[in-house]
């Protein structure tokens, strides 16, 4: 039995007119029925909010773009529950709703207690679906998109597996159109693809593939395995698990050394640092070697920003170079006060220190 993640977008879910599209929804629920059926735990983070809602309201004047996602996401997404909650009805499955938004992840005791109200339902039978609270989210504290949330929700939950289903069946070595293009099959951990991957958007969500080969090699290196597939394949989802050599897709190896539930949570909080800590290029090279290693003050060249205990911190190298992402032990004033300083307790703890690369 594994526990899956399911990420279903905006370009799976919508017609080309911007509406729902029912055909692929119910096709998506049987296939989740059939996999909860073969003793799998399934989480389902799903777009379609703004979608539902477009088409059953004019407004009144013209509105800008967070303002009319907020209205629409507003109508449609009890338009959207409620048709899942029809179509996972009739197998006996109960839903249940998790709306969240970015700040629910800044702190760790928000994580924790988003954490254990999911927990709950799965140990429960209940089916979480999960959506970014559209009406809340302002545009700076918007998630990337569902991918971003998936892999957050996919580390959160302690998954086996995520599968990002999008409009394309993978990554490929060039535009997917090409027909010289190769789908790129596996991708082992700390496998560059950056000559690869195009950045583009795609459809009616706000992401594209390079947020997608993103997230996946993040979520990847903490222990979960990552799929991307097409999301309107005939019997895609059941067709992965069950036999995953035939269909096409992409998968992203999970790293053999999984991160603990701490630092799964430190590596996606780098967009809540609260200011940035800049090192000499001997902390760097210590933080970046096999050794653990913390960082101390004795390496710590400058503060930027202000921040207590416990906040989330960025840390820089030479040249601007991203080393880590840390929980701080120590206060901005108490950093700045023994920089360089030898003997003093560390300014993050190796425990909670994510190294970047």
């Amino acid at each position: 039995m594994s526990r899956i993640v399911v990420k279903v977008g905006s370009n799976v879910l919508t017609r080309h007119d911007g509406k729902p599209d029912v055909t692929n929804m119910s096709a998506l629920v049987d296939q989740i029925a059939t996999l909860r059926g073969d003793g799998h735990e399934v989480v389902l983070v799903s777009s379609g909010a703004v979608a539902c809602g477009r088409g059953a309201l004019t407004p009144s004047r013209q509105l800008d773009s967070v303002a009319s996602r907020q209205l629409f996401s507003s109508i449609g997404q009890i338009r959207l529950i409620n048709l899942y909650n029809q179509l996972f009805g009739a197998y006996g499955i109960v839903v249940g709703q998790v709306l969240t938004q970015k700040e629910n992840f800044d702190s760790r005791t928000g994580y924790l207690n988003q954490r254990a109200c999911m927990l709950t339902m799965i140990e429960n039978g209940v089916l979480p679906i999960v959506n970014e609270n559209d009406t809340a989210s302002l545009t700076e504290l918007m998630f990337t998109d569902n991918d971003e949330l998936s892999g957050l929700i996919a580390t959160m939950t302690d998954a086996d597996i995520l599968v990002i289903l999008s409009n394309v069946d993978g990554i490929y070595t060039g535009a997917p159109s090409d027909p010289a293009s190769r789908l790129i099959g596996r991708v082992a951990p700390g496998e560059d693809l950056s000559g690869y991957v195009v950045s583009s958007k795609s459809g009616f969500g706000r992401g594209g593939m390079g947020t997608k080969c993103g997230i996946a090699r993040k979520v990847a290196d903490e222990g979960v395995a990552v799929y991307i597939a097409r999301g309107n394949r005939p019997n895609i989802l059941v067709d992965l698990i069950r036999r995953p050599d035939e269909v096409p897709h992409t998968l992203f190896e999970p790293s053999p050394e999984a991160l603990s539930t701490v630092k799964r949570w430190i590596a996606h909080s780098a967009s809540f640092a609260k200011g940035i800590v800049r090192v000499d290029a001997k902390a760097a090279e210590a933080l970046l070697s096999d050794r653990p290693t913390s960082l101390l003050p004795v390496g710590v060249t400058a503060v930027e920003g202000e921040w207590e205990e416990g906040d989330i911190v960025t840390i820089l190298g030479p040249d601007d170079m991203r080393v880590a992402v840390g929980r701080a032990a120590l206060s901005s004033s108490e950093t700045s006060a023994s920089l360089g300083r030898r003997g003093h307790r560390p300014v993050v703890h190796y425990d909670y220190l994510y190294i970047e690369n």
